[in-house]
């Protein structure tokens, strides 16, 4: 992480009490869209909007144990994790009438703004233990995916992206004074950008085993390359990250104008390859988390309009927090 002053919690988590980085998180956020939104929908322009939150009271070490406290000596310090974040991003889709390969081709683009990123939070939590402050809103960093395609069968949906984050977020960095480390640089407890650029590359496959297409079963890889960080001789390592859920439309009238979609859901994300660079602490420390919860919506048929709810409950991680995500989104399609 960013520099790791915080000495009790360094020692807790398995790294060294020096500036460096351990456990880099990622830009994508797994636990956000809802089950079907990886598949290209049909030709026209999208607006979706997504609100995120996650909340948690736990940190696990690199074990995936979690840290409460630590003892130094003749001295036991407690670890007290309470942290609250919320996310805002807006996503405009457009799916052409194209075709690339047999495939739709579709591009979006996705400002985000939000009161703290989880990154700076889990960097403040294991480096400089500094409070997080999450009341200001700010904005954070901007997911484009330039190519989209989307290849629809009989009883398959197939999607294959590429998108990029651009660090445009509220990213900036601070020199405090600590004893036995001294004056070092470290990141501010409530950036809202990440730092650095990554490229990302995503496969989506969903299987539709009724002509009506009522019931849906997806799974989803998303593969996150990361550049340098800003300002640290640090790259992060490489993340998948697996997404899966069962979605089934069950109408509500006759005309089946209004459905109700329900079904469960979950993930598991995993830090593939080390961090590098001089700044990081412990390359050997590697991140993951699995999550399961459940999804349910209405869809409007005639405005196409839908509106989804789902949670996600993190039942094991490791090197990062452990907590719960929540997201409500609503989605309408102008023409």
């Amino acid at each position: 992480m960013a520099a790791c002053a915080g000495i009790a919690v360094c020692v807790a988590l398995g790294v060294t009490a020096a500036p460096g980085f351990a456990a880099e998180l990622g830009h994508f956020a797994p636990g956000v869209l809802n089950i079907r939104d990886f598949s290209v929908p049909d030709p026209g322009v999208y607006l979706a909007v997504y609100n995120y939150a996650y909340t948690t009271d736990r940190l696990n070490d690199r074990h995936g144990d979690e840290v409460d406290s630590v003892t130094i000596g003749p001295a036991t310090l407690d670890l007290d994790v309470d942290f609250d974040m919320y996310a805002l991003a807006p996503t405009l889709i457009w799916v052409s009438d194209w075709k690339i390969l047999g495939a739709k081709y579709a591009a979006y683009v996705s400002p985000s703004f939000a009161n703290v990123s989880l990154g700076a939070a889990l960097t403040t939590a294991t480096g400089s233990g500094r409070d997080v402050d999450t009341s200001g809103f700010d904005v954070a960093d901007l997911f484009v995916q330039p190519i989209w395609l989307g290849w629809t069968l009989k009883h398959f949906d197939f999607a294959l992206g590429y998108g990029f984050y651009a660090p445009v977020g509220a990213y900036k960095t601070e020199n405090v004074t600590l004893p036995i480390l001294g004056t070092i640089e470290v990141e501010d407890a409530n950036n809202t950008g990440l730092g650095f650029w990554t490229n990302q590359l995503q496969g989506a496959a969903t299987w539709l085993p009724f002509e009506n297409k009522a019931t849906a079963v997806t799974g989803v890889l998303t593969w996150e390359i990361h550049e340098n960080k800003q300002h640290f001789d640090v790259n992060p390592g490489q993340n998948l990250s697996l997404n899966w859920g069962v979605s089934q439309y069950l109408p509500l009238v006759k005309d089946q104008s209004l459905l109700l979609e329900v079904g469960p859901m979950g993930y598991s994300t995993w830090q593939v390859s080390d961090d590098r660079g001089s700044d990081v602490a412990d390359p050997g420390v590697r991140d993951y988390a699995h999550a399961a919860g459940g999804q349910v919506g209405l869809t409007y048929v005639p405005w196409s309009l839908v509106l989804n709810f789902h949670a996600t409950h993190e039942f094991a991680s490791q090197a990062r927090f452990q907590g719960t995500s929540y997201t409500l989104s609503l989605a309408k399609k102008f023409f």
